[in-house]
């Protein structure tokens, strides 16, 4: 038997946005910056299980830095908006993964997305203002 359900699709689809992109939850409503992306989700099955709602995993999913928090959230390409807004994120991290702001986007710098291990190397210095 063929299963059709949407969660068993092939096609991962493209990813919409990219590292440094501003975005806003669909259901939640909270702002934040995008800082590293997977094509599709690579959280274990009881994480999965534990969410309010279980978008497919077949499909992009990104880790986003949350404004006015301090921690990160995994998203489903599908929760999210563009925030077109352009302002700036507060969070703890922005300094860490991000070497500035710029025409309504942050700059990725080349310090890895590790999550649960620290960096390799020391964060760069903040931008000059």
């Amino acid at each position: 038997m063929i299963n059709l359900d949407e969660s068993y699709a092939t096609d991962s689809g493209k990813p919409l946005f990219e590292p440094g992109e501003l975005v806003m939850h669909k259901h939640y409503g909270y702002r934040g910056v995008i800082v590293s992306l997977d094509l599709f989700c690579k959280a274990n099955e009881e994480w999965y299980q534990s969410n309010k709602t279980q978008p497919t995993k077949n499909q992009p999913w990104y880790h986003v830095l949350v404004d006015q928090e301090a921690h990160v959230t995994y998203s489903a390409q599908s929760n999210l908006l563009a925030d077109e807004t352009a302002e700036l994120v507060t969070h703890p991290m922005t300094k860490l993964f991000f070497s500035g702001f710029e025409g309504g986007r942050y700059i990725r710098n080349e310090v890895p997305w590790n999550p649960g291990e620290p960096p390799d190397m020391k964060p760069p210095p903040p931008p000059s203002s």
